[in-house]
């Protein structure tokens, strides 16, 4: 260690290397596969486009100097999101969206009563970023990105994230210094809970925080869209894992949703399985519970607030279901919560269906080490390998029966039975 140290003092890097391209010599390759990736793609081919994506990603890293890295990632890319939550909240993308053609930024501006030489400025760096377009001197058009932004799956994510998520994030590199570089472990007190003051945890702090609680629940419902669905055929077996040899009384549980927020999941799971027998539950905590809106939920689907911390209220259900609960958690938390599902499990019968990321060991997505950064800085928690799973579920008195995947970046589908 004291050589590492030794050496890390006196290297020194000359200050032309940050200067030139990061590696001019492999663009030529990168753009000739691009090339060929991009002649057939198919906007439903989400692996194809994964792969693209990875590629221009490359060539855009290549092309750029260090110090042009530096920048983007300092001044660019934390205050676009900023630009845009500013603009969300403004209600910006929602007038652009029903404007036909360019508009001037003084008529934005006096539609929205916002003064128009800082809209001006916001609206100027989104544009540069590419996510409106730029028509002449003050004058923009919407986008695709920035017309989606009016869906509140994809805009209430800017301002919730930045206010209720960007200062644990800032804060990270502080506390883990502070912290001699020991991982953090501790779900209430942790570099949330320093960044923010507070005793409480995230999502406590977001429903205590109006409207982040509403804007967050929407934000996962974005981030649950766009890829492969563990309910499609291609993807999980439904009928031969789940529906065959299901009890198909109507007061049977069927299938059980901890923590499934305002019921994305579970009416998507109707929709693609109008036939499932029995009981569809959706739990959460009572104050999310209470946010879904009246008649947004098909009336098979029955909401149930429950604390996944607590007894499991629903007994011998054919499934029990998380998606992207366990992730919040620290392992010990973790093996708690599993104790309240493991303990309502019918033996030989339920199982424990965990929708999750699972890092593979080498070419990890960028959305799921993205995702396992923002884990380690909202809760001291952790995206999960493999390698972490089987313990844990073991631990737990599981047994793992498959870990279904479907590619790049989607999170797997862990089918577990009691040990």
């Amino acid at each position: 260690m004291g050589s590492i140290e030794k050496q890390a003092d006196t290297a020194t890097v000359d200050v032309s290397l940050a200067l030139k391209a990061n590696d001019l010599k492999i663009v030529p390759s990168l753009a000739a596969e691009i090339a060929s990736l991009g002649t057939s793609l198919d906007h439903k081919d989400y692996n194809g486009r994964q792969a693209l994506l990875r590629k221009a990603r490359a060539l855009v890293t290549a092309l750029e100097t260090p110090r042009e890295t530096m920048i983007k990632h300092n001044w660019a890319e934390p205050n676009n999101a900023a630009a845009i939550a500013a603009c969300v909240e403004a209600g910006l993308f929602k007038l652009m969206a029903t404007e036909k053609s360019p508009t001037k930024v003084q008529d934005l501006a006096a539609a929205l009563d916002v003064d128009p030489a800082l809209l001006g400025r916001l609206m100027r760096h989104i544009s540069a970023m590419g996510y409106i377009k730029e028509t002449g001197p003050d004058e923009y058009q919407s986008t695709n990105f920035s017309l989606a932004l009016t869906i509140p799956i994809i805009g209430d994510g800017y301002p919730c994230v930045l206010g209720g998520c960007f200062a644990a994030i800032g804060h990270l590199p502080a506390y883990v210094k502070r912290t001699n570089f020991v991982m953090p472990n501790s779900a209430t007190d942790g570099p949330y809970q320093s960044a923010y003051n507070t005793k409480m945890n995230f999502f406590e702090y977001l429903q205590a925080n109006p409207p982040w609680g509403a804007q967050f629940n929407n934000h996962m419902g974005g981030y649950r869209q766009g890829r492969p669905s563990w309910m499609d055929q291609d993807f999980y077996p439904v009928k031969e894992q789940l529906l065959n040899g299901a009890d198909t009384s109507s007061e049977a549980p069927f299938l059980v949703d901890i923590g499934g927020s305002v019921g994305h999941d579970l009416a998507e799971f109707l929709a693609k399985h109008p036939s499932a027998p029995g009981r569809l539950i959706l739990q959460d905590l009572p104050i999310v519970i209470g946010q879904i809106k009246p008649g947004s939920l098909e009336a098979r689907i029955e909401p149930m607030g429950y604390d996944f911390h607590t007894e499991q209220p629903v007994k011998h259900a054919r499934a029990y279901y998380m998606h992207s609960v366990l992730h919040d958690w620290p392992d010990e938390v973790c093996a708690s919560i599993l104790g309240r599902v493991t303990a309502a499990m019918k033996p030989g019968y339920s199982k424990l269906l965990i929708n999750e990321n699972v890092i593979p060991p080498t070419l990890a997505n960028w959305q799921t080490t993205g995702l396992d950064i923002m884990m380690l800085s909202l809760f001291a928690s952790k995206e999960r390998t493999e390698a972490d799973w089987k313990p844990l579920l073991e631990g737990a008195g599981l047994r793992i029966l498959k870990i279904w995947n479907h590619g790049e970046g989607v999170e797997s589908l862990i089918e577990c039975e009691l040990a």
